[in-house]
């Protein structure tokens, strides 16, 4: 089946008081191949495209799989395109309610969205995080691409996974991470030799939690990302064992998208780690053919 003429629908995901946030483009589930698939967010203008298969209907809500991809290829998990899933089948449901059983990377679990006038919130459960000090030479390779200095970075360092390993770097102040500015190239060659999805790096916390980050990802074919919603359930993980359990996380400012990510970390008896929920607000923009 060609992908010529498929509708596509754009979301909107992880706004900011009603704005900004990452154009994704969602589909229902056809057999296309992955080359295609791959496509989709290059033609659409998009990051990413998520792939909606809904299994069946139950009375506690659908069962539904999900496939994500970037120009470079499938995705084993994505955040913020679980956020535009979840706000496109609360438009498709037509209530104001709708809960989900979602099946991806691997993992069986639960989301939520509910509507409101203008958009959908929407939350779900990333899964545990694992969470580890990184090396010296993880380091030595990453911060110099990514143009950390010894007078910028912050204690607390951590490679952090929900499916593929990131590297979360603390940076002093928010000016410090407006300023960022990485050289690509060097950094896709150190995240491609580490195995790293890429580098989250973030501001030091307000005693409120409010954090703003930037997530840089050249090795799946986004320099940086607008919205970058697992990393913050990385990042709301590590906070967890400092007293912080909930985050709001500012990104996508230096992309002219401004996107607003939340994330809260609960306890979990006889765990290794808390459990996070990840939050985000979504706009179900527009349908339109594939060219």
């Amino acid at each position: 089946m060609s992908r010529y003429g498929l509708p596509v629908t754009i979301v909107r995901a992880c706004l900011r008081d009603g704005h900004g946030g990452s154009p994704t483009a969602v589909l229902v589930e056809a057999p296309l191949s992955d080359d295609e698939r791959r496509r989709v967010p290059v033609l659409m203008g998009t990051s990413h495209a998520v792939f909606v298969s809904v299994h069946d209907s139950r009375p506690g809500g659908p069962v539904v799989s999900l496939r994500f991809f970037t120009a470079e290829g499938e995705l084993p998990a994505c955040g913020h395109g679980t956020v535009a899933a979840l706000a496109f089948m609360a438009e498709r449901a037509g209530g104001r309610e709708c809960r989900a059983t979602i099946h991806a990377a691997g993992r069986v679990f639960p989301g939520w969205s509910v509507r409101e006038k203008t958009h959908a919130n929407a939350a779900f459960d990333p899964g545990p995080v694992n969470l580890r000090r990184p090396t010296a030479i993880e380091c030595d390779l990453v911060l110099p691409a990514l143009g950390v200095t010894s007078g910028t970075l912050a204690p607390g360092m951590r490679v952090a996974s929900v499916g593929r390993p990131r590297l979360l770097v603390p940076l002093t102040t928010r000016s410090a991470l407006t300023t960022l500015s990485p050289d690509f190239e060097r950094l896709r060659a150190a995240c491609d030799r580490l195995g790293f999805l890429g580098c989250y790096a973030y501001s030091v916390p307000t005693p409120t939690g409010r954090v703003a980050a930037r997530m840089f990802a050249p090795s799946i074919g986004v320099a940086e990302d607008i919205a970058n919603a697992n990393s913050t359930a990385c990042l709301a993980a590590h906070l967890a064992g400092q007293g912080i359990s909930d985050i709001a996380v500012d990104m996508g400012d230096s992309l002219g998208s401004p996107s607003t990510i939340t994330a809260t970390a609960t306890a979990q008896p006889d765990a290794s780690g808390p459990r996070v929920r990840l939050g985000g607000a979504a706009d179900v923009l527009r349908s339109i053919r594939m060219p």
